[in-house]
């Protein structure tokens, strides 16, 4: 469409000719608010700066429960798969400092199943009464969750039905 023929139209509705693609060959225009689309651009920008930044903290104890352990780790694997940075703390307190083993070996398991989410950034080091680890994630196309997936279905229990 000829430049005057769009202009022409835009006006008549009352919206802006916006150039969108400038190196295309010929080059892109849309019939847009303008205000509106500057707006919906700096939007867009601001979600992309802000979740690359971000630091996720996540607290564990040496003692965890299994099952407290697999919630915390798919939290984990949520914040990596959003792009954010995850650092964990493990704390010790009394007398489960002389224990310090365990905890090595509960920040090596995190390590391990993490793997396929994210990277380790800072080793596990201990700082104190604890021991902190920080990691980033992988780029999207390596990422690969194990403890849970996107918008995952549960099934009903089939002992959970009345006979």
């Amino acid at each position: 469409m000829k430049l005057q023929d769009a202009l022409r139209r835009a006006q008549s509705i009352g919206l802006d000719l916006v150039e969108v693609a400038p190196t295309a060959s010929p080059p892109v225009c849309k019939i847009v608010d303008f205000g509106k689309y500057r707006y919906d651009l700096s939007k867009q920008e601001k979600d992309r700066r802000s979740t690359a930044s971000k630091l996720k903290e996540i607290k564990f104890r040496v003692n965890i429960d299994p099952h407290d352990y697999g919630i915390k780790v798919r939290h984990a694997e949520q914040f990596l798969d959003r792009g954010n940075k995850v650092k964990f703390q493990l704390q010790f307190r009394g007398r489960e400092m002389s224990h310090k083993e365990l905890g090595d070996l509960l920040m090596r398991r995190l390590k391990d199943d993490l793997s396929t989410m994210g990277q380790v950034e800072m080793e596990p080091k201990l700082m104190g009464k604890s021991i902190n680890m920080t990691m980033s994630p992988l780029p999207v196309a390596k990422r690969k969750r194990k403890f849970t997936v996107e918008d995952e279905e549960l099934l009903p229990d089939p002992s959970d039905t009345e006979i």
